[in-house]
């Protein structure tokens, strides 16, 4: 039909009794708070999913007459104000006796770094798991109430909406936000004026508003670019996360490093503890050096001082995940500003050198030579940031340097369905909240009936199967496909029949992550999946980067099977994925695949998120499965190595898979007692929930951040600030002490090294060592004592420092230790030595170390 098509929004006016539902929705506590969200929903159910669950939009379009009768409505009113209740009582709550151990509200505030931030589907400054954990990061220092505060960006575009084309093809659409339909404003001075803040861009500065977003006891600022004062490619800066070319990427990160320390030192906050969540924002580090040399320390103390209270978590193995800039690029944006850091373009270079980025600068390698707090995402992954990162600590064993680990884990609240969350209330009382952090208490999940269980773990998965029935609808009749053939698509996503085997594979699709792993063998996949005694359904869902052609060929690769006669109905694949359809899936389906290349996979925190729901894993044992399998409540796939050709190792690896599905995941599945259930599968399902639920949630990775970092952290900056920064240029001073002399050091064994010795007798061991002019307190010796392995290799059991004893003519330092062996036969040492200062937040903070 031709002509303009306008649009009118009548909006109501919220009558005096509901007045605070506003408040409500412009608190992204309602992202995690189900009886908030629930307000909203019972208003206008149909309107609430149009309006993509934002409470703002909605409260915009919902009708004058629907919250006039809700005003009468004694039913809605009594929730309202129970709803209220909570809320107040939530934000009155005070900082817990275990937090105000290590870190003080009136004195400490922790500053969180990250390029985004996925908090709820209804806030689009988000793209994956990075963002998503940023998101349960934040609300789980919310509900402990931590001094806390996170910084980002506000995307125009954000990331982008998915479809999918009837070839399987990825289409990506980007539109516009109004940000008045976010729960943001602008960040205001004390005299009511927008806080603007510059960054310097070649030959120009750029202007950044700050806007702000509470999410309940916490504050998220947000940077703009997109101001009339700048110039229009400026105003892109902050147009798409991770859009536009390498020039946008340089720029987005100034914005987010530099950009955000002077949005908080605009509105007047002083952060004791700087986190920066993966490299994006470790420009920060070169900032906040700025502001101090500007008071007069040299770079190195300044460093020093800086790099005390970060901490830097590092979450991908992945190359594309560690952004690498030219030189030419880092001149042309660093030159100018070079000075007022105190140091040149080398030196500079250097910070972020790494063996991998000869000519370009890695913003990791600053990240990790900025921070003195370090740690990857899992066990696993921490072994492998260890090794990745060693380059920074080149004497130092991998498995010793600084680099930590915490397990990531997921927000309880937000991922645990509504059905859950209400058994346990009704079983366990309320303050099962308060009990995430105990073990013990989450045994009592044996205590529910097992048909009880069985029957709402169906019940979840028949609402899944009904908004995946209506999905798959709507996006086939979108490509005008035949009403025939939607039903064979149809077919098995029957909500009244939920007894159906459904596996689910829902994530960021990335080639590492082997989508179709599972395709590895067609026909032996056909035959399982056509059993008419023993149905089984699976379940697609994610999006590749728009770059990513390779990850997008996974998706074609679905489509094409999902296509074919063998799988027709039995593979779904859907699009749009986002936080919503994450939340449907993860609580739904019964078995949640996950199949990465080892070791790959930092951590992977779907899993969790099913996990907790009852929903049993079967997952390479890589990233936190590695840790949260223990036989009893999942299923694992032995994992190959790097040092395996590809080939090889997806052919075993997919048969292995195979081999679990046919011979345990079915027959459990459909070992059913006299009572229409399978005892076995809710065994396991229980298994999984009680075993994960208080180990992979993220108030317990929070409360290890502010144990094992926030507060170290917090004092190493005071021992540094303390004296006029006394102790940072002690610091620096004694590291170019040792940078000038340790490559001329020496040792000699000097005990003549007995063999043998009887029990009971003393083993005195001497080394001399020239120390080129460094002080003996400036060192350790350590003798290592330990046994071989099977395969050979030396295994620590205990160790042993030398004390000094003399000094001989030759200006050599003799140390000695004198032992008394507590094994008998035959046992193994190492000696070594390496530098010592009292001050240093890790002993081999150095990177030194020589073995005699």
């Amino acid at each position: 039909m031709p002509g303009t098509r306008y649009t009118l929004e009548v909006q109501p006016v919220l009558p005096e009794r509901l007045k605070r539902l506003q408040e409500l929705a412009n608190d992204l506590l309602y992202s995690w708070d189900r009886e908030v969200r629930a307000l909203f929903f019972r208003l206008d159910r149909e309107l609430w999913e149009a309006c993509c669950h934002n409470p703002k939009v909605f409260l915009r379009r919902l009708s004058q007459k629907r919250l006039n009768d809700a005003a009468e409505d004694r039913v809605f009113m009594e929730d309202y104000n129970r709803v209220l209740s909570g809320y107040d009582t939530y934000h009155q709550e005070r900082a817990r006796s275990d937090i105000l151990q290590y870190l003080d509200p009136n004195e400490d505030l922790v500053a969180y770094f990250c390029a985004e931030f996925g908090f709820h589907e209804s806030f689009q400054i988000y793209s994956g798991g990075l963002g998503i954990l940023a998101g349960d990061h934040c609300k789980a220092a919310s509900d402990l109430n931590i001094p806390f505060v996170a910084v980002g960006m506000l995307y125009r575009q954000g990331y982008f909406t998915q479809t999918i084309d009837t070839h399987g093809n990825q289409v990506a659409h980007y539109s516009p936000t109004h940000f008045a339909d976010l729960p943001i404003v602008p960040a205001i001075d004390a005299d009511d004026k927008e806080i603007h803040v510059q960054v310097d861009m070649p030959g120009r500065r750029v202007q950044l508003k700050v806007w702000k977003a509470k999410a309940g006891h916490i504050t998220l600022y947000l940077l703009d670019s997109d101001l009339p004062d700048n110039a229009e490619v400026d105003r892109r800066i902050t147009y798409q996360l991770y859009g536009g070319d390498i020039n946008t990427r340089m720029q987005q990160e100034i914005v987010l490093g530099s950009g955000g320390v002077r949005a908080l030192g605009a509105v007047g906050l002083k952060p004791t503890v700087w986190h920066i969540n993966e490299g994006h924002a470790a420009f920060q580090i070169l900032e906040r050096c700025r502001e101090v040399v500007a008071q007069g320390l040299d770079f190195d103390s300044a460093l020093e001082l800086v790099a005390a209270n970060t901490v830097f978590t590092t979450h991908t193995p992945v190359p594309a995940g560690h952004d690498i800039f030219d030189y030419t690029l880092m001149e042309r944006y660093f030159g100018p500003q070079v000075k007022a850091l105190g140091l040149d373009m080398e030196k500079l270079f250097s910070l972020g050198s790494s063996p991998d980025s000869q000519g370009g600068f890695n913003m990791t390698a600053l990240a990790l030579r900025g921070s003195r707090f370090r740690n990857g995402v899992s066990r696993i992954h921490g072994n492998v940031a260890s090794r990745m990162d060693a380059y920074i600590w080149p004497q130092i064993p991998p498995e010793e340097n600084p680099v930590g680990c915490i397990t990531n884990g997921v927000h309880v609240p937000t991922f645990l369905a509504r059905e859950w969350a209400n058994l346990f209330d009704m079983r366990f009382g309320s303050g099962w909240r308060n009990e995430l952090l105990n073990d013990e208490f989450w045994k009592h999940i044996d205590d529910i009936p097992d048909h009880s269980f069985w029957s709402l773990r169906q019940s979840l998965k028949s609402e899944m199967l009904s908004e995946v029935k209506r999905r798959v609808i709507l996006q086939h009749r979108r490509h005008g496909t035949s009403e025939a053939l939607i039903e064979r698509y149809t077919q098995y996503l029957m909500p009244q029949d939920a007894d159906i085997l459904t596996l689910g594979f829902a994530r960021r699709f990335a080639t590492y992550k082997r989508a179709t792993l599972l395709f590895s063998d067609p026909v032996r996949l056909a035959r399982l999946f056509n059993d008419p005694k023993r149905r089984v359904l699976l379940i697609f869902a994610g999006k590749a980067h728009p770059h990513d052609l390779p990850a997008q060929h996974l998706i074609q690769v679905i489509h094409e099977y999902s296509r074919r006669p063998e799988f027709e109905g039995k593979i779904i694949l859907l699009e749009g994925y986002d936080l919503a359809l994450a939340r449907k899936l993860v609580t739904s389906v019964d078995v949640w695949l996950n199949t990465p290349e080892y070791p790959m996979e930092a951590s992977g925190t779907s899993g969790e998120k099913a996990g907790i729901n009852g929903v049993i894993n079967l997952s390479v044992l890589d990233g936190w499965w590695g840790e949260g399998y223990n036989g009893d409540n999942g299923w694992a796939i032995t994992p190959h190595g790097p040092q395996y050709d590809s080939v090889y190792r997806d052919r075993e690896e997919g048969q292995e898979l195979l081999d679990i599905l046919e011979k345990q995941v079915i027959p459990l599945y459909y070992a059913r007692n006299g009572h229409g259930y399978s005892d076995g599968w809710v065994r396991k399902s229980k298994n999984s929930m009680k075993s994960l639920i208080p180990r992979f949630n993220s108030q317990r990775m929070v409360m290890d951040y502010v144990r094992n970092y926030y507060a170290p952290a917090k004092r190493q900056r005071l021992m540094m600030m303390g004296n006029q920064y006394a102790r940072a240029k002690e610091i620096a001073t004694w590291r170019k002490r040792l940078d000038q002399s340790w490559p001329n050091i020496s040792l000699r064994r000097v005990d003549g090294g007995p063999s043998e010795i009887r029990s009971g007798q003393v083993f005195s061991l001497r080394v001399s060592a020239r120390l080129n002019g460094l002080h003996p307190d400036d060192v350790l010796m350590e003798c290592l004592v330990g046994h071989e392995s099977e395969s050979g290799e030396f295994v620590r059991l205990d160790s042993h420092i030398f004390t000094v004893e003399s000094h001989n003519e030759s200006g050599e330092t003799l140390f000695r230790l004198d032992l008394y062996p507590r094994l008998a036969g035959l046992q193994y040492y190492k000696i070594r030595m390496f530098p010592f200062h009292p001050s240093m937040s890790h002993r081999f903070e150095s990177g030194y170390m020589i073995w005699l």
